[in-house]
């Protein structure tokens, strides 16, 4: 039982860790955003609501530069203020805002946020079992190949999680009569969109 014991320290850390950073994003959040409320979107954001057949969909402003969305893991969906700005600017159409708002509602919709506390709690107890199991062959470098394993793996559930995500909201554009062409235009003009701002990118 004790040879277990340093793993499930890893499981219980992991989901300390987690609810700490979850509590701390929610502080800054509510701290750095206002709820989104521009007219010109109205009518895009009242076609997803009525195909998911909700009163209204709410999306709050994230008073950050960096060009982005984000769902908090108490289901809030933001944008950044960068991102709005490129609306304002012309450079991003309403219906392609839309499309990022469905892609972060395809988060929430999937419980991905859930997903990510016990992947994180996972990942923690699996880099400490692997740690003590690579060490004992190759003494000294049994962190660094725990933590280099561990990292791929993240990366694979993460873009596990986008592809999901961007399945969830190509359909709710379809539903809602957008289409999924704002989605692909959007996905051409991301990398000229996210390199024209600098600062620190949402956790």
């Amino acid at each position: 039982m004790l040879k277990f014991t340093p793993i499930l320290l890893a499981v219980l850390y992991g989901l300390a860790m987690y609810r700490f950073s979850v509590w701390r994003t929610s502080r800054e959040l509510d701290a750095q955003s206002s709820e989104l409320a521009d007219p010109a979107l109205q009518p895009i954001m009242q076609s997803m609501a009525k195909a998911l057949d909700l009163p209204r969909i709410r999306v709050h402003i994230y008073e950050i530069d960096p060009v982005n969305g984000l769902a908090a893991p108490d289901g809030r969906i933001f944008i950044t203020r960068g991102f709005y700005k490129k609306f304002l600017d012309g450079d991003v159409s309403g219906e392609e805002i839309a499309s990022v708002i469905a892609h972060e509602l395809g988060h929430v919709a999937l419980g991905h946020s859930r997903r990510r506390m016990i992947d994180f709690s996972g990942q923690n107890a699996l880099r400490t079992a692997l740690a003590m199991v690579i060490g004992r062959f190759i003494p000294g470098v049994g962190p660094w190949v725990a933590n280099m394993l561990t990292s791929l793996l993240a990366a694979r559930l993460s873009r596990s999680d986008e592809y999901e995500a961007d399945a969830y909201a190509a359909a709710l554009l379809s539903k809602a009569g957008i289409g999924i062409a704002p989605q692909i235009s959007l996905f051409q003009k991301l990398d000229a969109l996210t390199k024209s701002h600098s600062g620190r990118a949402p956790a």
